[in-house]
């Protein structure tokens, strides 16, 4: 069966119910289906090894060739039946993916199940009536809330009824009114003196520069609005206590900045969450706080999170945490930006164009070259020595993309077309002018961009697009030849990471080829995050891999150390790398195996590591490289070091060292106290 084929049969599915994307149905109305459906469910259910006994609804796609099969054990005696495991199987791809929902606080379950099973089923009528008493008490008109258990008994609560025997009855002693728990909600709006670090995330991708539309969903006081109305941006904003008669309008990009932590209510920060995501019509951008377990025990514990000394409510989260209560709540995947941050895109066009983005280095290309001095009398290589800045320009945009560019990818390309007839003929005609290692280089450089890219997706085990940017095709067809070409080399890639041995060897090679880093045989390799480009591609994508919990690299972040032989990833922040003797303020260890990340932090300004020998980290272009290296020589001479090495000491060591020679540092010398 095809994809075609199957849409086909799908369209004629008398039982189920029927959402705008797709069908529900139990097994039991299986009989209802087309013949070919009827023999093909179960033929995947097998495929897949999936007893009979695992699975009860079927879900199938309208406009994707997928279908899952999901299991709701009590799908017969609980009027709203939990999810316990639901397989979605990517019947184009052929994989498939289990998602199990036991023990989760709030699964999702199951409503107007009348509709999913045949009109001449005993339970047919029993169904229908719970429906009918749950739109009668006014429960389905909040339709963001019904599909998760918890939230949904909430909802019943406080519309004044409670279920008995699965049927609804009035409570006598429910009151409609939420708790009052005497929380200063409005105190933890704070006050911004620069852009918050959502909005100064879509500034670095280009988000802010006038294209898109933005609705800032709890906006407290309003700084970033003010801010983004002072550049000319559309931007408008909502909170309930200080801007609550704004009215809530669908936007390009909503952000939901550090609104989730303050919602004491389970319900209601689910609600913020979804409202939130109905708002976006391209990228919804989520952030919360993080904290670990020693910095939350100093507070009053409340419901799932503290009360602080400001009388407000913080609930403060994991990375992971996050991130999985935000892809279970929407059904969609978050994509980590930064510590706490996260993009969830409705555009799925967009979000391949924003990962391709980030996986792409930063050249800019010029001319190095000349054209070789013409012989031939030949009409169009003449042309070209009579446009000289056009061709170029085009050149240039060839070495950009790292292939022929398509005819809306160059500004000029109907002049081009008018004087040598085609692209293809421009760059042809071209190789025969210009040195051609330069587009080699280039080519190879974004083939290598690509091949990170679709690696990150198999790491992230994000769903295939149904649709890709035209700029992405092209750039498969004249890189790979074909997607599964493409697939299949970066699957090789990220399997790679896995091996030590490989990695190490990698390391090695990266040593001798980047602009500054430090090795240590058989351990690690150190570098400073600008040069983290120059890698080769396996260990970019080792790093790549491990920032895929963490996000991208911040300002904040300065060195990264590749640990070959672990599985392991730091990031380490110093309180101003400009120095001649930074210190340690952030250590953030990843690790990959256990899928987990370890911050510590060195608040206390006395148990900040210095780093020492940061010379090894510099580039020969950099302008504080010799006085650094000098520096370095003379300070490892009283520390009793070797100036080459990495050397992990104690402020109360340099401290100590110092006094001990009589010495204190001023700026890039040592001198007599």
């Amino acid at each position: 069966m095809d994809a075609q084929r199957y849409s086909q049969l799908v369209k004629h599915a008398k039982i189920g119910k029927q959402l705008p994307d797709a069908v529900y149905l139990h097994k039991d109305a299986m009989f209802s289906l087309p013949s070919e459906l009827q023999s093909f469910i179960p033929a995947v259910a097998n495929a897949v090894k999936l007893g009979p006994e695992q699975w009860n609804i079927i879900k199938l796609f309208k406009r994707d060739f997928r279908l899952s099969l999901l299991h709701y054990p009590n799908f017969y005696d609980d009027p709203y039946p939990a999810l316990s495991q639901s397989l979605n199987v990517d019947l184009a791809r052929l994989n498939h993916k289990i998602t199990s929902y036991i023990g989760t606080d709030n699964p999702p379950i199951l409503h107007r199940k009348e509709t999913m099973i045949d009109p001449k089923h005993p339970e047919f009528e029993t169904f229908k009536m719970i429906t009918q008493e749950g739109e009668n008490a006014g429960l389905y008109e909040n339709s963001r809330l019904i599909g998760f258990k918890s939230s949904w008994m909430h909802l019943i609560k406080r519309h004044g009824y409670e279920l008995v025997d699965g049927r609804l009855f009035r409570a006598s002693a429910i009151s409609n009114s939420i708790e009052a728990t005497g929380i200063d909600r409005h105190r933890t709006a704070i006050v911004r003196h620069e852009l918050s670090a959502p909005m100064k995330t879509l500034v670095k991708h280009g988000y802010l520069e006038g294209e898109y539309s933005i609705f800032d969903y709890g906006c407290g006081r309003g700084d970033d609005l003010r801010e983004l109305e002072a550049h000319g941006l559309d931007a408008i904003g909502w909170d309930p206590n200080f801007y609550p008669d704004t009215e809530k309008l669908n936007s390009d990009i909503v952000n939901l900045g550090f609104v989730l932590n303050v919602i004491e209510d389970q319900h209601e920060r689910l609600d913020a969450l979804l409202g939130a995501w109905e708002l976006s019509d391209k990228l919804l951008v989520i952030s919360v706080m993080l904290a670990n377990e020693s910095y939350i025990a100093q507070f009053k514990p409340y419901k799932d999170g503290v009360i602080t000394s400001r009388n407000t409510f913080q609930k403060y989260y994991a990375q992971s945490e996050v991130k999985s209560y935000i892809e279970r709540s929407l059904q969609e995947q978050a994509i980590t930006v930064a510590p706490g941050i996260f993009y969830v895109f409705r555009d799925k066009l967009e979000e391949q164009s924003y990962l391709q983005r980030k996986y792409k280095r930063n050249q800019r290309w010029e001319q190095l070259t000349s054209p070789q001095t013409l012989e031939s009398k030949d009409k169009a290589k003449l042309v070209i020595a009579q446009q000289q800045e056009l061709f170029t320009s085009f050149w240039i945009q060839c070495l950009a993309l790292g292939r022929i560019p398509g005819n809306d990818e160059f500004a000029e390309s109907e002049t081009i077309r008018g004087l040598v007839g085609s692209h293809k003929k421009a760059f042809d005609l071209l190789k025969e002018l210009y040195d051609t290692s330069e587009f080699e280089t280039a080519e190879k450089s974004r083939k290598e961009d690509l091949l990170l890219y679709f690696a990150m997706e198999l790491f992230e085990k994000r769903k295939p697009y149904t649709q890709q940017p035209e700029n992405l095709k092209r750039d498969i067809k004249a890189l790979f030849g074909e997607y599964r070409s493409a697939i299949e080399l970066a699957t090789e890639l990220l399997f790679a990471i896995a091996d030590t041995e490989l990695i190490n060897r990698q390391c090695e090679k990266a040593h001798k080829t980047m602009t500054a880093s430090l090795l240590n045989q058989g351990h690690s390799l150190i570098f400073h995050k600008q040069f983290v480009d120059e890698l080769p591609i396996l260990l970019r994508t080792y790093v790549g891999a491990a920032l895929q919990m963490y996000g991208e690299l911040g300002e904040d972040i300065d060195l990264i150390k590749i640990h070959s032989t672990s599985g392991k990833l730091t990031l380490t922040a110093y309180d101003d790398f400009e120095k001649s003797v930074p210190f340690l303020v952030e250590r953030i260890k990843i690790k990959m195996a256990e899928q987990d990340i370890d911050f510590f932090d060195y608040v206390e300004e006395m148990r900040r590591p210095p780093l020492v020998n940061k010379h090894l980290y510099l580039s020969n272009d950099d302008i504080n490289k010799n006085k650094q290296e000098n520096f370095d020589k003379r300070l490892a001479r009283i520390l009793e070091i070797t100036p080459q090495k990495e050397a992990l000491i104690q402020r109360v060591e340099l401290e100590t060292s110092l006094d001990k020679a009589n010495k204190k540092i001023r700026g890039f010398t040592l001198v007599k106290k």
